[in-house]
């Protein structure tokens, strides 16, 4: 695991008076083994596939120190579920289109996309604390060839 992971983690405990455990060095590990976007349960799920001990108030308190600390962010990718996106470390000016037809969700960062968020919040008045961009969009190999290969991977799976 990254070890600028372990040490923010290590430093935001001590500042809250708490310690690192066995269950929630399992979490952070199942947390951070992937750089997919996850909901608290497919984490618990994730979580209990490297320790059956872990459980499920564990992973929410888990989820909420990670967040604090900066390491998680909760993104809102509109689908009515909270999801936890664990690549703000290394990309944390990074935005997320997401296919109305698939689901997938593609990451992007962009230097224009930032440029346009600074200015806009100048011009407004305002310093973001944090900034996010979520478009939704129908993916053109749909409309192009009428299938797409995300969407009928994800169908199959659905059957």
């Amino acid at each position: 695991m990254d070890e600028r992971i372990t040490q923010r983690l290590e430093a935001h405990l001590a500042s809250q008076g708490l310690r690192r455990t066995k269950q929630r060095d399992v979490i952070v590990e199942a947390a951070f083994a992937t750089d997919d976007h996850f909901k608290a349960e497919e984490l618990l799920d994730k979580a209990r596939k490297l320790d059956s001990t872990v459980s499920r108030a564990t992973v929410y308190r888990t989820l909420t120190l990670l967040v604090e600390c900066g390491l998680l962010r909760e993104v809102d990718l509109g689908r009515d579920q909270t999801y936890y996106d664990p690549n703000f470390l290394d990309k944390p000016q990074h935005n997320h289109l997401i296919c109305l037809d698939c689901d997938r969700v593609v990451e992007f960062e962009d230097d224009h996309t930032a440029l346009l968020h600074d200015c806009i919040t100048r011009r407004l008045g305002f310093q973001p604390s944090m900034k996010s961009m979520r478009i939704e969009a129908h993916c053109d190999e749909l409309r192009r060839l009428g299938t797409c290969k995300h969407r009928d991977a994800k169908l199959a799976v659905a059957v």
